[in-house]
């Protein structure tokens, strides 16, 4: 990290800088190679199309999701899913919104750059460092000394991604001055309020409401038109 910045910019993944989902992603690929029963990718397919048809919401395919990973990841090798990872972010690497991938082009000359998303860590890190992100958060999963997950979730910074940020600030000596932040779902919620640049990106309508109370620049991107709502 470069001890001459001492700006600040935070970033969500999922829908916000990556077209879809890590998680997602991660976990059909666990099922693809046989690290996870190809059974699991077929139910998570079946959630997401409940959510695509109307017929369910995002929140439940979102938990559906979670709950998937976790009650397959117990006693799998981490090796192994770092492999998965790593090709998955190799993959998707240019599935990006035009956006946030100019945001994370310019601000990266000017501001020390973090990414906290809830998909697993493993991900997150393999997806951040493709951009040189300073540093990143994930769900982090316990492993034991033999290098095999326990199923035990030990930290997952969606509860509370404005904790996260406050801490980053004391550990790194940063101010919130000129600082930016962009997510798009209300777990996000809580780090854009920190920032002196909060920005709604295609935001779900939970945080639209936010946004528009609190005047938040919000952005979406569509095809190849971005249109800004600014305060």
């Amino acid at each position: 990290m470069q001890k001459t910045k001492n700006k600040l910019a935070v970033f969500d993944i999922d829908g916000t800088i990556f077209r879809k989902n890590l998680h997602f992603e991660l976990l059909e690929e666990l099922s693809y190679v046989g690290i996870f029963p190809k059974k699991v990718r077929q139910e998570l397919i079946k959630w997401y199309r409940f959510w695509l048809d109307n017929e369910g919401t995002y929140e439940d395919y979102r938990d559906r999701l979670v709950d998937l990973y976790e009650e397959n990841i117990k006693g799998c090798k981490e090796s192994d899913v770092m492999v998965a990872a790593k090709k998955v972010a190799d993959f998707n690497a240019k599935r990006l919104y035009n956006y946030t991938r100019n945001m994370i082009g310019e601000l990266s000359k000017t501001h020390v750059m973090i990414v906290i998303s809830g998909s697993p860590i493993e991900i997150v890190k393999k997806y951040a460092e493709l951009f040189n992100f300073d540093a990143f958060y994930g769900t982090v999963y316990e492993v034991d000394r033999d290098g095999v997950y326990t199923g035990r979730e030990l930290f997952c910074p969606v509860h509370d991604k404005g904790l996260v940020v406050k801490q980053f600030m004391v550990e790194q000596n940063l101010t919130l001055h000129d600082s930016i932040g962009i997510g798009d779902t209300e777990s996000d919620r809580k780090f854009l309020q920190l920032m002196d640049e909060p920005i709604a990106f295609n935001p779900d309508s939970k945080l639209k409401k936010i946004a528009e109370k609190n005047n938040w620049k919000i952005v979406v991107e569509k095809k190849d038109v971005i249109y800004e709502f600014c305060k």
